[in-house]
């Protein structure tokens, strides 16, 4: 296992010296001047010149690149200079907010996409089936905003059942001591109910809005992969045998089925943290999405890098702990690596 984990490792860190590039360049390349953006319209091109030497613009691309990984490898990602706060303080204030969204919307989507799939496989041509289908088919079809958007209008402004979609929190409620930055923990931790009720009010929409559009691909795959499991020869075999459907179906065929699930989950997670980004807008939610698109609009540089990288580490870490679950479930998996 240990052998497995250094050689991914190895595979990624070329990859992040590719997305370090690529972004530099992307930045660069970006239509608009971020000295003429600061200076405002009615200033000169002296002032604009200068804002740009106080920059850094003015020297050659490859000089600020150079200082760019100088500064890097130091652990610096620049400063934002839209909030001229750091940008690596700024993300790291931010993201336990993206990533508590995120994971209850992967949660959610999980408990009710596995059952769903395996109940479609065991019971194929039933009004199961048809309904896993129909999921699918709605929740692949349907942008993420455009869902989010109609939660909204449905939930807040038809029904009135949730609250105003404006941030982690009611404006009545100030957030709890941060211990871990996720607010339904730490409301716990500081034994706040009221607030643990706000908080989780105004995660239940955006979160049910990446559910939707998460489950589809796991309900998809988990149908499938159960298809295939159950009409192979050992599940015969354990039916011949005499074991119950129950067994057959939870302790042989299941676990032989999660493979390509866990896969596919590695993927829906990777697309959760782009749809973060629209839902975070919708839903007005203080994550590292919104932060980088408020940059890009500025074009401000470092923030916009930041996130990039930020999202590319975390799929380094994805993909290794995605590894590691294949070695738990599967011993060959560790044999080869």
């Amino acid at each position: 296992m240990l052998s497995l984990v250094a050689k991914r490792l190895a595979f990624a860190i070329p990859s992040l010296i590719g997305v370090v590039i690529v972004t530099f360049l992307l930045t660069r390349a970006l239509p608009g001047d971020p000295a003429a953006y600061f200076a405002g319209p009615a200033a000169t091109k002296e002032a604009v010149e200068q804002i740009r030497k106080k920059l850094g613009l003015d020297k050659p691309l490859v000089e600020q690149f150079f200082r760019y990984t100088a500064d890097l490898a130091h652990g610096d990602l620049g400063s934002s200079l839209t909030t001229g706060q750091p940008v690596a303080s700024e993300i790291r204030n931010r993201l336990p907010a993206s990533a508590e969204l995120t994971l209850l919307g992967l949660l959610v989507s999980v408990a009710i996409a596995l059952p769903l799939g395996v109940l479609a496989a065991t019971r194929p041509g039933s009004w199961i089936d048809h309904a896993c289908r129909i999921v699918t088919t709605a929740g692949v079809s349907l942008p993420v905003f455009f869902t989010g958007l109609v939660l909204v209008y449905v939930f807040y402004f038809q029904l009135g059942w949730s609250p105003a979609p404006l941030g982690r929190l009611d404006v009545f409620y100030s957030a709890p001591p941060n211990v871990t930055g996720f607010f339904l923990i730490d409301t716990l931790i500081a034994g706040d109910g009221e607030a643990f009720r706000s908080a989780l009010s105004q995660l239940l929409l955006p979160a049910a809005t990446l559910a939707i559009f998460s489950l589809a691909p796991i309900a998809r795959m988990t149908r499938a992969s159960m298809l295939s499991v159950l009409s192979s020869e050992f599940v015969r075999t354990a039916r011949a045998s005499g074991l119950s459907p129950s067994t057959v179906t939870v302790t042989y065929a299941f676990r032989n089925a999660m493979l390509p699930v866990i896969t596919t989950l590695s993927m829906v997670f990777s697309f959760l943290l782009g749809a973060n980004v629209l839902v975070e807008k919708v839903f007005a939610w203080p994550g590292i999405g919104s932060y980088a698109v408020e940059a890009l609009i500025a074009s401000d540089f470092a923030p916009v890098q930041g996130f990039v990288l930020t999202m590319a580490v975390m799929y380094v870490v994805l993909n290794l702990v995605i590894d590691i679950l294949y070695g738990v479930i599967d011993p060959r998996v560790r044999l080869e690596g």
